[in-house]
């Protein structure tokens, strides 16, 4: 079982190639607020249908001055046929470990029967990541359909980029 990435923690400074070759940092400090969506490969329908409709409305976020990416651990070739299957144009990075899944606080699910899936493969995650690195908002699921609605997902960016929305969640019993 993974543990938990905290609200406000830095994100694990990971860094994935793309299939379009330039890198692809997870965590660390960058000069613009991006959004990670991880998804859980290649075999899922559910993954595709979700970031083609985030990939639809892309320039919302861009005009934002927030970065997208897509995440898995699959490999190259087969993040490149989900991203065409998908009609992609967000960058799409692939090679997640188990390691990396598990730093992220990910759920992480066996292949199964009936799928494509041949390696372990984290399911859905979604970080709002300020320019510090830093976790502003976490959304982490147990399987393939529970996804944020996207307007919430802009909107909370917009609030926490634009009007210092707080990290929320962080308070000890």
């Amino acid at each position: 079982m993974s543990e938990k990435l905290s609200a406000g923690a830095i994100i694990p400074g990971i860094a994935l190639p793309t299939i379009a070759g330039e890198p692809a940092r997870i965590g660390g400090a960058a000069s613009r607020w991006r959004i990670v969506f991880v998804y859980r490969g290649l075999h899922c329908g559910v993954c595709k249908s979700y970031l083609a409709r985030l990939d639809d409305r892309r320039a919302e976020f861009e005009a934002e001055g927030i970065d997208l990416v897509a995440v898995s651990g699959d490999t190259r070739e087969q993040a490149t046929e989900f991203a065409e299957a998908a009609n992609l144009t967000i960058p799409v990075a692939y090679g997640l470990s188990v390691d990396q899944m598990k730093a992220l606080g990910l759920y992480i699910s066996a292949p199964f029967i009936n799928t494509d899936a041949v390696r372990p493969f984290p399911e859905p995650g979604l970080f709002i990541v300020s320019p510090e690195g830093r976790a502003h908002m976490i959304e982490i699921a147990s399987s393939p359909f529970m996804r944020p609605d996207l307007d919430l997902v802009l909107r909370g960016a917009k609030m926490a980029k634009n009007d210092g929305y707080p990290v929320r969640g962080t308070m000890e019993p």
